[in-house]
């Protein structure tokens, strides 16, 4: 027989200062570059908190206030101070119409009432009432969180609770307009008022998920990843709302039989610029929808004012009009 043999034994490598020494650099590295991530998501999350807490509250203090009233148009109007189901003030301009048929006017995000009054002289000019109501959290009206559409429907029905109690009007005759904005709540309201009779929606958005990206940017300046989903996630607990809820596009089908008019620039940079065609894929009939590629965020008046106020008042002409 053969004995088997041992497998030789390999001395030992005595362990040298170079090799501990990179032993612990790799430890190090690794710990230095662990607290670096940990650094940054602090930091990430830290600003995305900060910029979803400026993009909900609007302070009394800082808001945009108007420098006209309907008075310097020319026009007759009351001021109105009405009160939503959730408690709040808000402040408001009425001016009678002639003809019966009563518009309400919904203002863009941070903005106020006064940069409606081009849409209410176009309106009043051709015989319409129109309502300009400042919602919550804008203006003189109360509150300083901005829900894009969950609470401020509220507001809207507050408005139109004051118009249908009115007796120089014809309450089964109301149509809405709005702005950016207050397009997609105005979208959102008539979907759940079958009282509001005629929409139309300059530059509204379709949703909070398909605009974020664009929204984010523009306002704060930050590149959408990681940022955007982060700010959504605070603004979402901070306003006490859903983003997935906040949406038109889910709920504007709603709206038909009634006529729905949407305005889209293709050079939006506020919102997604195919917002527009998202919300009329969704939309049943009748719907139209006026799309310029050469136009920005809300630019339809002030870069087409006649072909504007042909479309608008053919619009509410042919909805609105006494039967």
């Amino acid at each position: 027989m053969i004995a088997p043999t041992k497998d030789p034994i390999t001395p030992a490598v005595p362990e040298t200062r170079g090799s501990r020494r990179e032993r612990r650099g790799l430890r190090w590295g690794a710990r230095g570059a662990a607290l670096m991530i940990a650094v940054g998501l602090v930091g990430i999350t830290a600003i995305s908190q900060y910029e979803a807490h400026d993009l909900i509250t609007n302070p009394r203090a800082t808001r945009r206030m108007p420098a006209d009233t309907p008075a310097d148009r020319q026009l007759r109007y009351e001021d109105v101070t009405v009160t939503t189901a959730d408690g709040l003030r808000l402040v408001a301009w009425y001016i009678p119409g002639t003809n019966g048929a009563t518009v309400m006017l919904l203002h863009g995000y941070k903005d106020q009432r006064g940069l409606m009054l081009d849409v209410a002289t176009v309106l009043a000019r051709h015989g319409y009432g129109v309502f300009i109501g400042a919602m919550r959290a804008h203006d003189r009206s109360d509150g300083e969180k901005i829900t894009f559409g969950h609470l401020e429907v509220l507001d809207v029905g507050a408005w139109e609770r004051h118009l249908r109690a009115r007796l120089d009007l014809d309450p089964d005759r109301i149509g809405i307009f709005g702005y950016s904005m207050g397009g997609s709540v105005a979208i959102q309201y008539a979907a759940q008022s079958r009282h509001i009779k005629a929409v139309v929606a300059d530059s509204a958005f379709s949703s909070i998920n398909d605009t974020v990206n664009t929204s984010v940017k523009f306002f704060t300046g930050l590149p959408p990843f990681p940022f955007a989903p982060m700010i959504v996630f605070w603004s979402e607990r901070e306003g006490g709302y859903r983003a997935s809820a906040v949406d038109a596009s889910a709920c504007i089908a709603r709206i038909s039989p009634r006529p729905v008019l949407l305005m889209q620039g293709g050079k939006d940079v506020i919102i997604s610029p195919d917002s527009g065609q998202k919300l009329l894929a969704a939309a049943g009939e009748p719907k139209e929808l006026w799309f310029d590629p050469a136009i920005g965020h809300i630019e339809f008046f002030s870069k087409h004012p006649e072909e504007f106020e042909r479309r608008l008042v053919a619009f509410y002409d042919k909805y609105l009009a006494r039967k």
